[in-house]
């Protein structure tokens, strides 16, 4: 109990330190142009309900197909590197909607084609980073450290929108864009600043990767019962809450007429059940145990988006989106950190680049998927049905939550080489 109560204090050294606060600053920059593409579609380029839905998808789409090969590159190489590339390549893929706005040039497809090079670059980093947390933070300190960066999260998210929203009215749609860009600059730096020696990657028998090696990474959740589960869950969970992000962009900004600084208010303010959540998740856990929490906090999170469909004008259609995802922000915000925290300590260190890269991209690729169909959905029953459905489907998806206890799994087939079979 000693090492625990001391990783609790907050021991868990200035390298973590650093990575924390490269996470901070391009979570902070990311919150600050919260849908900013879905807002430049809508405000600036006038573009439609479909478009703007398939603005969402092309770009977790095709950076999830371009991320495929990526996966296995990642594991066999050191992971800093990699993080501080894939920061300054979203810093500069960004940097060119500005310019192009200044110049009267800025386009949809230059928004699709930003969009895809980000969401690679993304997929990329969080496989890097995940691998890399875990060999920078003993396994006792992992909750804590999840804990921490889904806090991070949450407060970033309360104050980026609203002060997006500001940024907006007061100097320019891509104005967020740019403050975005600028924190994957930052980021950079700071992981740059972490000096405790990466262990060696995994040793690759070839320099070429084989499908062996990019299929290594679902093989692995297949087999393994407990991440099969919750990968499954977390795909299917996340797929239908986010095909509601266009959707009320279009209905909240467009059919019901809120400004943007009341639709980044709507989604800012909630934000803060996030912090509360991850704040509260590993004091659950001591007092009622890790899967009983996960199951509680897993089941909730999904009763609360049906309510989005019920959204109307004026004050009582703000507070209800308010009311809505307050409730569920709160209940991920407990979810969250168990399941990020039980990612990573049921995972080989030798497979965690591939499978953090596999559950990203499949993540992605079911999003974007259903994020096109709910998009023309919605043009052939209207807004709010669309998002009813979507609501009411949510609320299936804790059957597929795993009821096994932990301590009663069965035993992981042995692992194969790093290079596959």
């Amino acid at each position: 109990m000693g090492d625990v109560r001391g990783v609790r204090a907050g021991r868990l050294g200035p390298d973590f330190g650093w990575l924390w606060a490269a996470f901070a600053v391009s979570s902070a920059g990311t919150m600050l142009a919260f849908d900013a593409f879905a807002l430049i579609a809508v405000t600036v380029l006038h573009s439609s309900s479909v478009q703007v839905s398939f603005l969402s998808a092309a770009g977790i789409a095709a950076g999830a197909l371009f991320a495929v090969p990526l996966g296995p590159w990642v594991e066999f190489r050191r992971k800093r590197p990699v993080m501080v590339g894939a920061d300054l390549v979203r810093c500069a893929a960004l940097l060119t909607l500005p310019l192009a706005y200044a110049l009267h040039a800025l386009s949809y497809a230059q928004l699709v084609l930003v969009s895809v090079v980000v969401a690679t670059a993304d997929i990329v980093f969080r496989a890097a980073s995940g691998a890399h947390l875990k060999a920078l933070v003993p396994q006792e300190g992992l909750m804590v450290a999840s804990a921490r960066f889904e806090s991070t999260t949450w407060t970033t998210t309360a104050l980026g929108p609203p002060l997006g929203g500001a940024a907006i009215g007061l100097f320019g749609p891509l104005t967020t864009v740019l403050g975005d860009a600028v924190s994957y600059l930052l980021s950079a730096a700071g992981v740059r600043r972490i000096r405790r020696p990466e262990p060696p990657p995994p040793t690759a028998a070839s320099t070429r990767i084989t499908r062996a090696d990019i299929a290594e990474g679902w093989r692995y959740l297949w087999r393994t019962p407990y991440l099969r589960a919750l990968f499954l869950n977390s795909t299917l969970v996340n797929g239908l809450i986010m095909v509601g992000a266009p959707l009320m962009a279009v209905l909240m900004l467009r059919e019901l007429g809120f400004p943007a600084w009341e639709y980044g208010l709507a989604y800012g303010v909630p934000c803060i059940g996030g912090l509360i959540g991850s704040r509260l998740s590993s004091r659950l856990v001591r007092r009622y145990g890790e899967q009983r929490v996960l199951r509680w906090s897993g089941t909730a999170r999904v009763c609360w988006p049906v309510g989005l469909a019920l959204t109307g004008t004026g004050t009582g259609g703000l507070l209800t989106v308010m009311a809505v995802e307050l409730g569920l922000i709160t209940c991920i915000g407990v979810y969250n950190p168990i399941l990020a925290k039980e990612r990573l300590q049921h995972t080989d260190s030798d497979r965690l680049a591939r499978v953090l890269s596999a559950w990203t991209v499949t993540g992605r690729a079911v999003t974007a998927t259903l994020t096109l169909a709910w998009g023309a959905l919605a043009s052939l029953i209207g807004t709010r049905p669309a998002l009813a459905v979507a609501g009411v489907l949510l609320l299936a998806t804790p059957a597929l939550l795993p009821t096994t206890p932990r301590a009663s799994l069965p035993e992981r087939t042995p692992r194969t080489p790093a290079t596959g079979p």
